[in-house]
């Protein structure tokens, strides 16, 4: 048999937990279902100083309150993994790898996550010099020398903030051309304290228990060089988790489930909130933002079932 909610949201991120507090909010009944702990990304944060009213919070705390919060309200939170779901008439059946859940609507937060350059040493010092957020994580560089990983948008706009903050920022990239928007790249250009280091490969992290500097090799010459760093930020793209959901709702090309800022998708009773929909910004704001929106598109579709 399986349990029925008003509203079943895959997903126990910022944006999955957030859903969760306004359904609840909302009168309605919520299941977060989360195939790993809740908090996402986040949690991986030593420190958030960019959330509208809160000056300083660990990634960890930020996360705890939103769980205690959603789950005091009534919320419910399972640990099992969203195989599948399935319209089934009016509602929606969802199965995880520990059963099966009917809901009149669903929300899917699954978040996306950092692409990693896929390096020795690479996991075990995000937090130690290691990171795929300089918004969140650049402050914390401030007089210090770093270097940014990627030639795209996301990885010109981290060159240009932490630059504002570094002694030194290297960009570095695997092709002679950069990605990103010509006027970002003139941005960089301009700045004294910012090196181009292009037509490279990364072939080593350096360190013992952190990251102390990084080796390249020059693509046509071969030759390496070390550059000593006290923090490299990898932006090498996200990769959405929606492969599950392809005959559910349209996708872009990325992999990113297509929705504006309504958080409505392509298929009736099914929303999206957070870092796994198409949008220019994905910050904790904007994650906290989607999952309110989803939340009461949610609860509002279900006044008309």
């Amino acid at each position: 048999m399986s349990k029925e909610y008003d509203v079943v949201i895959v997903g126990a991120g910022t944006a999955g937990l957030s859903a969760a507090i306004y359904t609840q909010r909302s009168g309605k009944s919520a299941l977060v279902l989360e195939r790993l702990s809740y908090g996402g990304q986040i949690i991986n944060t030593p420190e958030v100083a960019n959330y509208p009213g809160i000056a300083k919070i660990s990634g960890f705390d930020f996360a705890q309150g939103l769980y205690d919060q959603a789950t005091a309200l009534g919320a419910e939170v399972v640990f099992e993994e969203v195989l599948s779901v399935e319209r089934d008439g009016s509602d929606q059946i969802v199965t995880t790898d520990g059963g099966t859940y009917k809901a009149g609507a669903v929300i899917l937060a699954t978040g996306a996550k950092n692409r990693p350059l896929g390096m020795e040493h690479e996991e075990e010092w995000v937090g130690s010099g290691i990171s795929y957020c300089a918004t969140c994580d650049g402050m914390f560089f401030k007089g210090k020398e770093v270097a940014v990983a990627g030639g795209g948008n996301t990885a010109l706009e981290d060159a240009i903030f932490l630059s504002d903050y570094c002694s030194k920022v290297y960009l570095i990239h695997r092709r002679n051309e950069l990605r990103g928007e010509k006027h970002l790249q003139e941005v960089l250009r301009a700045k004294e304290n910012v090196e181009f280091v292009l037509n490279v490969t990364m072939e080593e992290l350096l360190g013992t228990d952190s990251l102390s500097g990084i080796v390249v090799k020059d693509k046509e010459s071969g030759q390496l060089r070390q550059i000593d760093l006290s923090g490299l930020f990898i932006a090498i793209g996200q990769m959405p988790d929606n492969s599950r959901f392809a005959g559910l709702v349209s996708l872009d090309e990325g992999g990113y489930v297509k929705a504006g800022e309504d958080c409505t998708t392509s298929a009736s009773g099914i929303f999206v909130a957070g870092d796994t929909r198409t949008k220019a910004v994905r910050q904790l704001t904007t994650a906290a933002a989607d999952g309110a929106v989803a939340a009461l598109a949610a609860c509002a579709y279900l006044q008309t079932r």
